[in-house]
């Protein structure tokens, strides 16, 4: 008779053991470490600094000294119902399905606030779902060959026999799907043939024809490698185009483009610096190959230079080539002229006191403390304006708020420039929800202000002793030019309403004001119809110009 054999099929549950961080007694500040190891004895450390080290460390010996995750542990966190990542039913809710998988691993989960640190050996699956876990071990992939032990509830052969049949014992039915090395009791001499092959007898061996040899190695020789083709305009440079300082030439063009693509700001005056060396090469590479792409591509490249040369010439203010000596203007970038312009446009929105004089005294102050809304003033800076009474305009400026100033009125027009007066607008002054009406910066408010004076102050202004009125439409006018100093955008012209607006004054007192600018050499050409104010500002107040592009 056989002997049963019997197995068990349970799984031994993953170890975890835990780490725990407390307090040594309250309102003490020493700390006690504890182990749920049997074998580790607790600590006292003074503070909560030494303890948390403490505790690390001594995970850290446990997980070096301590056995490898083992393959066929049964998982500790399932076997803890998963309550530590999965949070537990209400009365009408369902149950979240969970299905541990993976490898056995060795996982480290951490309190947030480092009270605690807890080992588990459980599936990676719920190791991935803690969100403090961390994994330190990874038990090696269990063998999955078949094993020669009895399976449970079969009797094992008292002796060998026919095929494993016991003796006494019918043999077993032949099985149908048994290879065997000759043909079959009652079956044909000869195996199953196809068309395409001839018959072979069953009983004989296929040929089975000999590995190849292995192929010796091959001699170490040096690769021979070509050189990386350049390219540049969607074109490939041939490895082998002739001579050879033209090809090198395309290829770092190519280069040199690509670069200029990754600039921050662009470079006009580079770019149309590239766009002349890719039409001199692309011209010379096509007399080679006869390609008449590659010479239509040589205009091309020759028509956008003389465009990036054009616009970098208009954007810094430059007078073309032929049309007239380079203007060596005082504010020379675009941006400066684009804040030259904010400024007026928030002058003439929030002045606070209606009049010429009292929008020129506001825009010398803005400019004065555009920057912090704080600046310095002496009184020869409002006594040379022209004002009829600008000790009385400054006091009306306090009056309502818009300047304070520290001192009196008299203090500060009797001030000199050794001991300046202290001045603020608090509308300019930045807040924390309120960074001011300008953008620019420090160094930039100084070069506003300067250019500013120097238009208000021109000499033939001073000398023809125009008024205040006249000296806001001198402004006006040059910032509201093109770049070869006609008015408007395009030299179109400017409108007369606006010129009025920012000039706070009348409109029939606008055509005097053109006369007296034209007299004094500051406007030529000047005609007013259809609504526009057109004509050339003179050579010599280009500088002061900030032209509209």
């Amino acid at each position: 008779m056989g002997v049963e054999a019997h197995t068990t099929n349970e799984r031994v549950t993953g170890r975890t053991w835990t780490v725990r961080l407390d307090p040594a007694g309250r309102g003490r500040t020493d700390v006690r470490v504890s182990c749920s190891r049997p074998a580790c004895a607790a600590q006292t450390l003074p503070s909560a600094a030494a303890g948390r080290t403490a505790a690390v460390e001594h995970l850290k010996a446990h997980l070096r000294t301590g056995p490898a995750p083992r393959s066929e542990a049964y998982c500790a966190c399932r076997a803890a119902e998963c309550h530590t990542h999965i949070r537990p039913a209400g009365p009408r809710e369902r149950p979240t399905p969970w299905r541990c998988g993976g490898a056995v691993v060795l996982a480290v989960v951490a309190d947030r606030e480092g009270r605690w640190w807890q080992v588990m050996e459980c599936c990676s699956r719920c190791a991935a779902a803690h969100p403090t876990a961390k994994v330190v071990a990874t038990a090696p992939p269990p063998d999955r060959a078949v094993s020669d032990r009895p399976v449970p509830g079969r009797s094992a052969p008292d002796g060998p026999g026919l095929d494993g049949a016991a003796p006494g014992r019918p043999a077993p039915a032949a099985d149908p799907f048994r290879i065997t090395a000759g043909p079959a009791p009652n079956g044909p001499a000869f195996a199953p043939h196809f068309s395409h092959s001839t018959p072979v007898p069953a009983a004989a061996s296929r040929e089975v024809p000999a590995p190849r040899s292995a192929r010796t190695a091959r001699s170490s020789r040096p690769v021979r490698r070509r050189p990386a083709c350049g390219r540049i305009a969607q074109r490939f440079v041939p490895h082998d185009l002739r001579p050879v300082s033209l090809r090198d030439e395309l290829t770092e063009l190519g280069e040199l483009f690509r670069a200029y693509q990754q600039r921050d700001e662009p470079d006009l005056a580079l770019l149309a610096e590239l766009h002349d060396r890719k039409a001199e090469a692309f011209a010379a590479w096509a007399e080679i190959t006869c390609d008449p792409g590659l010479r239509l591509d040589a205009q091309r490249a020759e028509q956008a230079a003389a465009a990036a040369r054009l616009q970098h010439l208009h954007r810094s203010g430059q007078a073309p080539d032929g049309e007239g000596p380079t203007v060596a203007r005082l504010l020379t970038a675009r941006a400066q002229w684009d804040h030259a312009r904010a400024v007026l446009a928030h002058v003439a929105d929030h002045a606070p006191l209606p009049g010429p004089e009292a929008r020129l005294l506001v825009l010398m102050l803005t400019l004065r403390t555009a920057q912090s809304g704080v600046g310095n003033l002496v009184g020869q800076d409002v006594k040379g304006l022209p004002l009829s009474d600008p000790e009385h305009l400054v006091g009306r400026l306090v009056e309502c708020g818009w300047l304070e100033i520290s001192g009196s009125v008299e203090e500060l027009m009797a001030s000199r420039p050794e001991d300046p007066t202290r001045i603020s607008v608090p509308s300019l002054t930045p807040r924390e929800d309120d960074p001011g009406p300008f953008t620019f910066g420090r160094k930039m408010r100084p070069r506003l202000s300067g250019w500013a004076q120097r238009v208000v102050g021109e000499k033939k202004l001073r000398k023809a002793k125009t008024g205040a009125d006249a000296r806001l439409l001198a402004l006006a006018l040059a910032t509201q030019v093109y770049v070869d100093g006609y008015l408007g955008p395009e030299g179109d012209g400017i409108d007369l309403e606006s010129l009025v607006s920012w000039c706070a004054i009348d409109p029939e007192t606008l055509p005097g004001l053109v006369d007296e600018l034209t007299a004094t050499g500051w406007l030529e050409e000047p005609e007013m119809s259809d609504g526009l104010l057109t004509g050339i500002l003179a050579e010599r107040v280009l500088p002061f110009s900030c032209p509209l592009l």
